[in-house]
């Protein structure tokens, strides 16, 4: 799950096979900052809507912390709390430029690049657009529509039926099985 993704959405998505153990070190590691920075007398963070009326104590409670968090902490731009916030964007960005020099890829590409290519390469293998949709959490198909241009590619790899009659020297369905019949 993905929350407050682009557009503020929440989203459902697929985790790869091979990040579940990394994923599960990340979680790691924020539950061991968390307990220091409950140790520290810090350790809260800010509840969405009025969760915090309706759970007093969950603000500090190890499943609302951050998997991705800042590495230090801040004063909270809402009020005095200093807190823990989430890994700044610009950091997830200067991560993938970096990622990106050293693979050596001279192409532009962005942090919304895997999400595009997450997409074509479910319509290159096959997968219907109502399930890429869905995926990319898309209300409108007409906006999953963008990525059919994939598409065009699969119309040139369609083997014409017109070119089957000529790969089978022009012999016709009829001559065909009289000669398979014999």
């Amino acid at each position: 799950m993905v929350r407050a993704g682009k557009g503020n959405k929440d989203r459902v998505t697929v985790l790869p096979v091979s990040l579940v153990e990394p994923l599960k070190v990340q979680i790691k590691q924020a539950c061991e900052m968390h307990k220091d920075d409950l140790a520290e007398g810090y350790g809260e963070v800010e509840l969405p809507y009025a969760l915090v009326r309706k759970y007093p104590n969950a603000a500090r409670e190890r499943g609302w912390q951050f998997v991705f968090y800042s590495g230090s902490r801040s004063r909270d731009p809402r009020g005095e709390a200093i807190r823990r916030h989430h890994l700044h964007e610009s950091q997830v960005q200067k991560a993938v430029k970096r990622a990106e020099r050293k693979a050596g890829i001279e192409k532009y590409g962005s942090c919304h690049t895997p999400r595009h290519s997450f997409a074509t390469h479910l319509l290159e293998n096959g997968y219907d657009i109502r399930t890429v949709q869905e995926l990319l959490g898309h209300k409108d198909v007409k906006t999953t529509m963008i990525y059919t241009h994939v598409m065009n590619q699969w119309a040139m790899a369609v083997r014409r039926p017109m070119e089957q009659l000529a790969h089978h020297g022009g012999k016709g369905s009829a001559q065909r099985r009289r000669q398979n019949h014999t």
